[in-house]
């Protein structure tokens, strides 16, 4: 059978899986890479540590597969809104990727409050520092020097799929495509081009942003000097939540996901016109079939869960893996009243208080660490709530995927809170499947939307326990207290 290689460049590792025609995941590797905070809400990558991670990865995986002969192409899928810089001959970087989760540019978004209205209307986001343009306005502003050589054209502007296009291919390539372009700013989702009044709102040389192709069918081919002796086409490239919904085989209006990583990232297929949200929800670009079809999406942004688990692990260091968040929080039966807002970069949809800050409420001497992690996995379950009570139409169930979506308890708690049915399928690194989805239409693997869709295998479904109705609407009760408690503290 026929294989793709899907490489998924996440916020703390990247994840290669080699995927068959079947849909099954044949083998496996990850390699994660060093987060730095330099000051307080400040977050960076080195991007060359990005791309030593996704050489290992791919490496790890390939060898457990054992042969490479059945390889037919490469699909890659990425954080969004991480801006990277690099130098068109040398591909080195001149300074560190500034991160999704950055919030330097707070003070920045405030004072070009004037312009918020004309930004929706255009891009269907918000003026917020998670996105990628005020990360550029920031560099701009604060180092000329590597500012001169973006607008020389020395240097390329991109986001992490662009930057790992360009290593694989040796600095051939400098593309992008609608799902990553559309997160930045600077771009126009009524045409799904660049916008010249943005790249000038922003102060950002057009021509220093990469061409945007369709989701897959580009053609893009690695060469095999610099990456792993593999000559395949790069056929399939998209941000990761738009990934993930295609991993879900969400194909269909009102088809909907939550995925539970770094942030969880809860989305709507939405069809082929864009719908706009007055609810804190962003309008996008899911994907754009080679025949220049658009699909939008809806998308409520949550920026730290799965970080908040990992904050308690290295953090506070009162677990030793995510893993064992499931089973220390079900030695409890409750909270016994602790909320944790995890604030730990601001709140994202629907709130969008970049100065929000992370709060934990309603300790005593009898709070205990599971306490605590059971609050972490609560959290989790609320803020997709929070986001859920905004969509237009109410959802009849969820489907959810991610590392986290392993936790039967978090599930659980999730279907509680909704009060509808949460189904889990059997593979839950759905990004990474949808990044071999959709270079497998690229090349052919798969024909059809319908073929994908057959792949799709569900685990389980968590049904809302009916007993406990009245408890978890008066849990989400205290939990908004707690929410309006870490709003605007920084």
């Amino acid at each position: 059978m026929s294989s793709i290689l899907a490489i998924d460049a996440g916020t703390t590792g990247v994840t290669a899986l080699i995927v068959d025609e079947s849909g099954a995941v044949t083998a496996r590797g990850y390699e994660e890479f060093d987060q730095h905070f330099p000051h307080p809400g400040w977050v960076e990558h080195v991007p060359e540590g990005i791309w030593q991670a996704t050489l290992e990865a791919c490496r790890t995986a390939l060898a457990a597969h054992g042969t490479r002969d059945d390889l037919v192409g490469i699909g890659i899928t990425n954080q969004r809104e991480t801006v990277v810089l690099w130098d068109r001959e040398t591909l080195g970087s001149p300074r560190r990727a500034i991160v999704w989760q950055d919030r330097r540019t707070t003070a920045m978004c405030s004072a070009m409050a004037d312009h918020d209205a004309r930004v929706r209307e255009l891009t269907g986001l918000r003026l917020d520092p998670y996105f990628t343009a005020t990360k550029l306005a920031w560099i701009r502003e604060n180092e000329p020097h590597t500012w001169a050589h973006v607008e020389s054209g020395r240097y390329a502007i991109g986001t992490v799929d662009s930057y790992l296009v360009a290593r694989m291919t040796r600095g051939l390539h400098h593309v992008s495509d609608v799902s990553n372009a559309s997160r930045t700013l600077l771009f126009d989702i009524t045409t799904n081009d660049w916008s010249d009044e943005l790249c000038d709102l922003f102060g950002v040389p057009r021509d220093a942003l990469p061409e945007i192709g369709p989701n897959w069918g580009q053609g893009v081919v690695t060469d095999p000097r610099v990456f792993l002796d593999l000559s395949l086409p790069i056929a399939g490239v998209a941000g990761d939540q738009q990934a993930a919904l295609f991993g879900q085989a969400a194909f269909e209006v009102g088809d909907s996901k939550c995925t539970y990583g770094t942030g969880s990232f809860v989305l709507t297929n939405t069809g082929t016109t864009p719908q706009r949200s007055e609810s804190g929800l962003l309008t996008s670009p899911g994907w754009m079939s080679p025949a220049g079809e658009v699909t939008y999406v809806l998308e409520g942004s949550i920026f730290v869960t799965g970080a908040a688990v990992q904050w308690l692990r290295d953090g506070l260091q009162i677990i030793g893996s995510a893993a064992e968040t499931e089973a220390l929080a079900s030695t409890v039966n409750s909270s016994e009243g602790v909320v944790f807002v995890p604030a730990l970069t601001g709140l994202g949809a629907p709130h969008w208080d970049p100065d929000a800050r992370g709060t934990i409420i309603g300790i005593t001497r009898g709070t205990t660490r599971a306490h605590i992690v059971r609050a972490t996995l609560e959290a989790i379950a609320f803020e997709v709530r929070d986001v859920m009570a905004t969509m237009p139409t109410p959802v009849a169930s969820l489907n959810v995927d991610g590392g986290a979506a392993a936790n039967n308890l978090l599930c659980q708690l999730q279907a509680d809170q909704l009060g509808v049915d949460v189904s889990r399928p059997r593979f839950v690194e759905t990004t990474g499947l949808g990044a071999a989805f959709l270079a497998g239409l690229g090349v052919g693997v798969w024909s059809s939307f319908d073929e994908i869709r057959e792949t799709w295998a569900l685990d389980r479904t968590f049904t809302p326990d009916t007993s406990r109705r009245e408890a978890a609407d008066e849990a989400y009760a205290t939990w908004t207290e707690a929410v309006a408690r870490s709003r605007q503290w920084a």
